[in-house]
């Protein structure tokens, strides 16, 4: 299979562009401050002082997966949903997935949007690049492309962009769940890009220009920003807490474990479709947290309800964080240690035919409800080799007594290509 090289983008869409092999191939840690023109010597000088602090976390766009999947976990996320513009054609898909592709192999070195950037550009047009980022180093910022059922063939059936054929098999809206209450403004689309940095300001910047770069061929149609981790990928990386103050992701596939990735994350290639081997399925689900009522309820049923300790992590059958749960155990009245409703024996392995998913989540709070309670909970990521392993867990998990203090308000789920070959863009293989 031949991949496409980019083309430049027509003059009116305002983004200068190198080539991408070019880029890929000039892009060093000499680029890390600012884009090429981007701005006076002051700025410059501030760039590189906070780049050279964070030079270490730098992750590269171009590679054999995408990255934002297994790249440690980062503080912050943006996540952002769109949908392509009506009268939009192949071309203008191709083009804007391009043109993103771009964007975020410079942004995630550091670099602004383009060559002239927020400031190197002409004074009688608008820039290139926001420009908020300026001075601030990559924070270890990733960006994740991927593709929803809809941007192969509508609810209507209408094939907009001649994909249908391509659509993978499994690649539909997720079915419902007991005790959904989801909100359609929040759920589903065309496109998701998914942003993750250790500086907030860095993945805001990165959706508010590729949002930008969007404009004429897609729309936003819902966001969600994130923060405090509430999983790990890497051993190095402590186990972080949710919004519950449990610890979350004890047990998550972690990136060094590469036969677990295999068996569990990414896409084979003898999977169907072919185009799709080296990615995976991302599922995004928003969780409302009823923090309030949680907050009352007395510490050893919080326990009972999850099946871990809370200081430690422990699972109440004992040992230490990191101890298999005995799900055999018994405590001193003669009943199960753990709970056969609670968190963790439903959504265990062993009781779900070996099927495991790696987490990426994060807390969030988004103000207040009209109730005058908290409007937070958990943006809950999992990516998958087939969405039928999420859908098994969450069925499995729908007598889990954690479900009286959450709501499900949002889901969505895309298949996440391949990472992009340097000289190339993500989602090359869709026009080949």
């Amino acid at each position: 299979m031949t991949v496409e090289e980019p083309t430049a983008p027509d003059a009116d869409r305002g983004l200068s562009r190198r080539g991408l092999l070019g880029l890929a191939a000039g892009v060093g840690a000499a680029g890390l401050a600012l884009g090429a023109g981007a701005g006076t010597a002051a700025g410059v000088a501030v760039g590189r002082a906070r780049a050279a602090e964070g030079a270490a976390s730098v992750y590269e766009f171009f590679g054999t997966h995408q990255a934002g999947i297994t790249t440690p976990v980062q503080d912050h996320l943006h996540f952002a949903s769109f949908d392509m513009m009506a009268r939009t054609d192949r071309a203008d898909l191709q083009s804007l997935l391009q043109d993103w592709s771009y964007a975020a192999s410079r942004m995630t070195q550091g670099l602004d949007v383009s060559a002239t950037g927020a400031v190197g550009g002409a004074l009688e047009a608008p820039p290139d690049d926001t420009g908020e980022a300026l001075g601030l180093p990559a924070s270890g910022l990733t960006i994740t492309f991927g593709f929803g059922p809809t941007l192969f063939e509508t609810a209507e059936g209408d094939d907009r962009y001649g994909l249908a054929a391509l659509r993978p098999r499994g690649l539909a809206k997720l079915p419902a769940f007991l005790g959904d209450d989801l909100d359609p403004e929040r759920s589903n689309g065309d496109l998701c890009i998914q942003a993750c940095a250790d500086d907030p300001q860095v993945a805001v910047h990165a959706i508010r220009n590729l949002s930008r770069i969007a404009f004429g061929r897609a729309r936003l149609r819902w966001s969600q920003l994130g923060f405090g981790k509430t999983s790990r990928t890497s051993a190095a990386q402590a186990t972080p807490r949710n919004l519950f103050g449990f610890k979350d992701g004890t047990a998550n596939i972690l990136s060094d474990d590469t036969a677990a990735l295999a068996d569990h994350v990414w896409v084979a290639p003898d999977d169907e479709p072919a185009w799709l081997a080296g990615g995976s399925y991302l599922v995004a689900r928003r969780i409302a947290m009823i923090i309030e009522t949680w907050d009352r309820v007395r510490l050893s049923e919080q326990q009972r309800i999850v099946g871990r300790d809370k200081g430690e992590g422990a699972p109440l059958s004992g040992g230490g964080e990191m101890t298999e749960p005995d799900f055999d155990a018994k405590d001193a009245a003669g009943s199960p240690a753990i709970d056969t409703a609670s968190h963790v024996r439903l959504a265990h392995p062993e009781l779900n035919g070996g099927i495991r998913i790696l987490r990426r989540g994060y807390n969030f709070v988004d103000g207040n409800t009209e109730l005058g309670r908290l409007d937070a909970g958990l943006f809950f990521l999992s990516y998958q080799r087939s969405p039928e392993q999420f859908v098994t867990l969450q069925r499995a998990l729908s007598t889990d007594l954690l479900n009286e203090y959450i709501r499900h308000v949002g889901s969505g789920i895309w298949a996440i290509p391949r990472g992009a070959a340097p000289g190339s863009y993500v989602g090359a293989e869709l026009f080949a």
